[in-house]
């Protein structure tokens, strides 16, 4: 499944105040947004065919670079 992007078209010059601003705006919108529907989220992911959410596939302790 090809998942559109998000983009946007012509935004608006934000200085860098108001653009930490507005991405602490829109973290505290997103857990509002959590928080408020929580059971119907969780039983959206549980009850869906999602594909595979592993994101590290199998991971080899062996294979971590020394440092």
């Amino acid at each position: 499944m090809n998942t559109p992007l998000l983009m946007l078209v012509d935004p608006p010059e934000l200085s860098a105040e108001s653009a930490a601003e507005m991405l602490d705006f829109l973290y505290q919108l997103t857990n509002a947004f959590e928080n408020q529907y929580c059971n119907q989220l969780r039983q959206c992911y549980h009850s869906a065919e999602l594909p595979d959410s592993d994101l590290v596939g199998d991971f080899d302790d062996d294979e971590l670079p020394t440092f």
